[in-house]
């Protein structure tokens, strides 16, 4: 936590914790306390989606009453929509959550469980779904979203010595049982692959998590590229300014633009087919209508739009 503070958040004079009451959250709200006495504030969002979530609410705030720290707790309804994968959704709903909640509670920060398991078990999964730098960088140590800095303090921590500091003091956690499902990629992923790369690699977490660190440098390289490639082709990007640049500088630039402007991120495909179809955009008659996320770029006049679905 201290090693966190000092590259990213500095002192805080009044922090939330996202509390789902399971182990890693819980080592991070006894962490946080700590350190901020008197300035924590749990958050914990109830999704309805399994029957033990009445359970979690209830523990959590036991928990947090025990050990003398605010608790907030807020429903979402997580349910996903046609084209949206539920972890997405659920994904989605919890974000705003938080964000609302600590904009209530007045926490300049809300402060998330991953570890350096979670860390290796997210590159895994962006390289076997062929992931590009964004998905390879792993997940930051510290963003913001929806109003509020949120971080991760215990990258660098493997799961089994928080589980192990917390059984040692005797501190009580949930286990969530949709961890172990395997039906879902990540849970697959923790349960064979893992154990695998263990057999193999001794040691491999912290080297997928440098892995992960050179990856998001070059993506921070790529975003500033971006910018200057925007400030000629305009926002909107002007079609004309556009094929003046090489095509894979013509793909940095419209990435960055639908990331920052909508959002969302262009498959592989949509994005060959999009500069295809800008290579092609020589004349007024031209139309241009491709999907991309929950929305439609679309040709407007001479330049780009993009426009999300109602």
């Amino acid at each position: 936590m201290a090693r966190w503070c000092e590259r990213c958040a500095g002192d805080l004079t009044r922090v939330a914790v996202a509390f789902s009451g399971g182990a890693d959250s819980t080592a991070l709200l006894l962490a946080a306390q700590q350190r901020w006495p008197d300035r924590v504030v749990a958050l914990h969002v109830h999704h309805g989606l399994q029957a033990a979530a009445d359970e979690f609410e209830q523990h959590s705030g036991r928990f947090c009453e025990q050990l003398g720290v605010a608790f907030c707790t807020q429903r979402v309804q997580a349910m996903h929509e046609v084209g949206q994968s539920p972890e997405d959704a659920a994904r989605r709903a919890r974000y705003a959550a938080l964000g609302a909640m600590a904009r209530t509670q007045g926490a300049e920060w809300v402060l998330l469980g991953q570890h350096a398991d979670d860390q290796a078990e997210t590159l895994l999964l962006a390289l076997s779904r062929g992931a590009g730098l964004p998905g390879l960088a792993g997940m930051p140590e510290r963003f913001g979203r929806e109003g509020v800095h949120f971080g991760r303090p215990l990258l660098d921590v493997p799961a089994s010595d928080l589980r192990g500091w917390l059984l040692a003091h005797g501190h009580a956690f949930v286990d969530d049982p949709s961890n172990t499902d395997t039906r879902f990629t990540r849970n697959r992923i923790r349960a064979v692959l893992m154990p695998a790369w263990q057999a193999c690699f001794e040691g491999f977490r912290p080297l997928l998590a440098r892995s992960a660190r050179h990856a998001a440098q070059a993506q921070r390289l790529l975003d500033e590229l971006a910018v200057i490639d925007l400030a000629l082709t305009g926002e909107p990007p002007q079609m004309a300014q556009l094929r003046s640049l090489s095509r894979d500088r013509q793909a940095n630039a419209l990435r960055h633009w639908l990331r920052a402007s909508a959002d969302v991120a262009a498959a592989t495909a949509q994005l060959d087919e999009l500069l295809d179809q800008i290579a092609a955009c020589t004349t007024r008659g031209h139309h241009i209508h491709i999907k991309v996320g929950a929305g439609h770029v679309e040709r407007d006049g001479e330049r780009l739009r993009y426009t999300p679905l109602l």
